[in-house]
């Protein structure tokens, strides 16, 4: 009984990774302005050298 568990869940974890949504229009663009707010002092590492702090 465990392996036939163990062989389910295997079967339903490596189909539900192969899963791709993909859009008639494209790519999703998230900030097409690409307007950022400086309130904070936080830069998360690497943004700062591609200017986006």
């Amino acid at each position: 009984m465990k392996i036939i568990l163990l062989c389910f869940s295997t079967l339903l974890t490596f189909s539900l990774s192969a899963c791709a949504v993909h859009t008639p229009h494209g790519s999703v663009i998230v900030d097409p302005d690409n307007h950022h707010d400086g309130h904070g002092d936080f830069c998360p590492p690497g943004q700062a050298k591609k200017g986006r702090c």
